[in-house]
């Protein structure tokens, strides 16, 4: 069995008559799996929308037309592609100048494709790491079947060949970051030894050239119910820190300087982020309100400070910005010498620019495109050049090339327009919660929309993990859906970060049915609004979405007709023991701990779901070489649901990762099937059965 798909613990000490499904590939769950496949398969393929709706799909995404979006390494541009010729890719690098032109002339540095075929092996591209600040050497990661778990091995960028006895890792959740070109940071993942309680590596070792990884010198231990250590090197121009960073929980972190052999605490609070290192001042993002002798810091805040002074009791902080109510800092890059601040007004972006010198720090707001969604994609630490996107629901991806001191603007590329938006229109509306709390959510309307109640709706959510929704083009959305007549909503809730840490804290384990009472409070305002009725409403999320949409199923069953839940949480009792799920109990809290299985218990699909109900015929989906959400939670819901006499739809791509898809064009097959079934459910009501 493949390195982290196995079940863990003895599967049949439980009371769950499906907890076979959980033995990922074993012949019998594999069997069930091709089974469900092919009933499923059999329904959705048969409609008449999906070889059209397949056939778009497949040739946006395939598309030459795409934008390259780029990523600078010592003044190049290296980016990975993938298209109908190179369907596992191309890693690629040009010259800054040569990117700007119309037709880049792109320098292939790794053929995944060949690799694959000359190693008869499943490669599916897993990144690069390169040393810096040569970039000469690269730890390039290549997965088998698109799992979390990959092999690392060293490459070298001037003869293009993989390094004969480098450092190299066979498939492991292990990590390794370069120190120098003779030594790296290793963490082993490959035993119960090696590992914390939810797969990643426990030490951090120093890995010299030349000998075997089993003597590298253990410089740091945590302990086993951590979720991760790692170390890493971070620069400051010339110089440079070697960190450790010890995760005990999922939102904590202990960071330590290394140094002449020695570790030492970095003084900051364990929610907070080290976000970036500019003119030997640390940045550190701030998750809750942070008191330094008599000042506090609030929540939300980026304040910087001289790294010496963070292993004092008292740093010397400035605060460059604090977001008010509505808005929060959505990332953090730098330049050589300015820090880039994408900032989320209600859920819209702007950039601001933060510059140090002897008399503190100062601000100014760039002149970037407004009422949209941007973010920075790559930025030049060896001068003030950076790329940024830019797009929007209605609006396709433009990529800018912008210089951070003379806040000058160019465009590079621009995606063309995959679906024809005249006549659509987006809205910002805000929802009630149950608790009275305001949600906002966007409404995308096609042409031709009126407020019968009759409009066919998909909405969608994520609310975890302090991660935003922002507006965003989808071609394969516009023409699958919107062309044809669909509204797209995208709701903000509770649990993400579109507000910030407060807005993620809101439904932080005893408090997540906030989470599910936001989509609630969407889906009826939207029916309230006329937008759409439950006859014609559907719901989308996927991972910690595939639980908000199970569990809102499971709850309100009369307000949808349709249900896509994609690599899904579902079974919340076993969560924690399977896969990297123990990593996730700060997000949800411990089942085995009765007064938090009391709360858990109360939403948990799996647990909840009932042969009573009358739920819509919902479409799950999952991958059997996903190795962090397993693939058990949808087999396991599937297998319940069929047995209680409820019709489901159930698709498993074997391979894939947690992603659900390993190319393009297996993303392009399953989202076909995700929209033909949405049409087939929507387009005519519950009497459509």
């Amino acid at each position: 069995m493949a390195a982290g798909l196995a079940v863990s613990g003895a599967v049949m000490a439980e009371d769950d008559p499906f907890l076979w499904l959980e033995e990922v590939e074993s012949d019998r769950a594999l069997e069930w799996a091709e089974g469900q496949n092919e009933r499923s398969l059999d329904y959705l393929k048969s409609h008449d929308l999906f070889e059209p709706i397949h056939e778009r799909a497949l040739e946006i995404l395939t598309s030459d037309d795409r934008i390259a979006y780029p990523s600078l390494m010592g003044g190049e541009v290296y980016n990975f592609w993938r298209d109908a010729s190179h369907v596992r890719g191309i890693w690629r690098k040009t010259s800054r100048e040569n990117y700007r032109s119309d037709s880049p002339d792109w320098d292939v540095i790794i053929d995944v494709d060949r690799l694959a075929e000359e190693e008869d092996e499943n490669w599916v591209w897993a990144g690069a790491s390169c040393r810096y600040p040569d970039y000469d050497r690269c730890l390039v990661g290549l997965s088998i079947g698109g799992a979390d778990a990959a092999v690392r091995r060293e490459f070298d960028l001037k003869s293009r060949s993989f390094v004969e006895d480098g450092f190299v890792l066979p498939e492991s959740k292990s990590r390794i970051s370069w120190r120098d070109r003779d030594s790296v940071f290793l963490g082993r993942a490959f035993s119960d030894e090696e590992m914390t309680d939810s797969g990643y590596p426990r030490t951090v070792r120093i890995w010299e050239r030349g000998t075997p990884p089993e003597q590298a010198k253990l410089v740091y231990e945590g302990e086993r119910g951590d979720v991760a250590v790692m170390g890493m090197r971070i620069w400051d121009g010339d110089e440079y820190y070697d960190l450790i960073v010890r995760s005990p929980g999922f939102f904590t972190r202990h960071y330590y300087h290394y140094r002449d052999g020695e570790v030492s605490r970095i003084n900051v609070p364990e929610d907070a982020n080290i976000v970036g290192l500019i003119d030997g001042q640390l940045l550190v993002d701030l998750k809750s309100d942070w008191t330094v002798g008599e000042t506090t810091f609030g929540q939300g805040a980026l304040v910087a400070g001289p790294m010496e002074s963070f292993e004092s009791d008292r740093p010397d902080l400035a605060v460059l910005f604090q977001p008010g109510e509505r808005s929060s800092i959505a990332s953090v890059s730098t330049t050589e010498n300015a820090v880039l601040v994408n900032i989320l007004d209600n859920v819209v972006s702007r950039v601001e620019r933060f510059t140090h010198d002897e008399d503190g720090w100062h601000s100014e707001s760039l002149s970037v495109p407004e009422m949209g969604a941007i973010s920075v994609v790559s930025a030049d630490d060896r001068s003030d050049r950076f790329f940024y996107n830019y797009t929007g629901f209605l609006t396709p991806s433009t990529l800018f090339e912008a210089d951070a001191a003379t806040d000058s603007h160019e465009q590079v590329r621009s995606e063309p327009s995959w679906f024809d938006s005249e006549g659509m229109s987006v809205e910002q509306y805000e929802a009630e919660s149950a608790d009275g709390e305001r949600i906002p959510y966007f409404v995308v309307r096609p042409a031709g929309f009126e407020a019968s109640g009759a409009n066919p709706t998909l909405l969608g959510a994520y609310g975890g993990f302090e991660v935003s929704r922002t507006p965003f083009y989808s071609g394969v959305i516009g023409t699958s859906w919107l062309e044809r007549g669909g509204v797209y909503v995208l709701a903000n809730i509770r649990g993400g970060g579109e507000f910030g840490p407060r807005w993620h804290q809101a439904a932080l384990q005893e408090n997540r049915q906030r989470a599910f009472d936001d989509l609630i409070a969407v889906a009826e305002d939207l029916v309230e609004r006329d937008i759409t009725s439950p006859e014609h409403l559907g719901i989308q999320g996927g991972s910690n979405g595939g639980l908000l949409v199970g569990a809102v199923m499971v709850q309100r069953p009369d307000l949808l007709n349709a249900v896509v839940c994609q690599v899904p949480l579902l079974d919340m009792k076993r969560y924690h023991k399977l896969l990297a799920g123990a990593s996730w109990m700060a997000e949800y809290g411990d089942p085995d701990d009765p007064e938090q299985w009391a709360y858990i218990s109360e939403y948990s699909p799996y647990q909840n779901v009932s042969a009573e109900a009358d739920y819509p015929k919902a479409f799950f989906t999952t991958s059997t070489r996903d190795d962090r959400v397993h693939p058990g939670h949808a087999r396991k819901m599937v297998a319940k649901m069929l047995d209680q006499g409820h019709d489901v739809l159930y698709y498993e791509n074997i391979e894939g990762g947690h992603g659900g898809a390993a190319n393009l064009e297996q993303r392009a097959y399953i989202s076909a099937l995700i929209y033909t079934y949405l049409h087939d459910r929507l387009a005519g009501g519950k009497s459509a059965d």
